[in-house]
């Protein structure tokens, strides 16, 4: 079944910049639409960003617009977000997946152990 292991987090100051890696394995992601969620804690996951196949359009959370870019590279079954201008309010762990396109909603049920962002003020 699939796996995803997501990595790159970590502590930073306000204003500071991340990249996050999710490697994908049991699983071909070139046809898939892939998307990055976050949770903080005592709050719901939440749709972050996804990307279509091939990375032709991308879409963002208000939240997060012209701050994050979600990229992939299918030869190596990974997608990316690069997270610029942090905030603290963007503390949370982070997760990946596929989704059916243009929604937040996952095609598989599986999620990896997510990667944790810390934003101090």
């Amino acid at each position: 079944h699939m796996q995803l292991v997501e990595s790159g987090g970590g502590s930073v100051q306000a204003g500071g910049s991340l990249r996050l890696s999710c490697v994908v394995s049991g699983y071909t992601t070139g046809s898939s639409c892939m998307g990055w969620f976050r949770q903080a804690p005592g709050k719901e996951r939440e749709g972050v960003a996804r990307i279509s196949p091939i990375g032709t359009t991308s879409y963002y959370a208000d939240s997060v617009k012209g701050r994050f870019t979600i990229s992939r590279d299918d030869a190596k079954n990974t997608v990316y977000l690069q997270m610029n201008s942090l905030r603290p309010e963007d503390t949370a762990k982070y997760y990946c997946g596929d989704l059916f396109c243009a929604t937040w909603t996952r095609e598989n049920e599986y999620w990896g152990q997510g990667t944790q962002v810390t934003v101090s003020s």
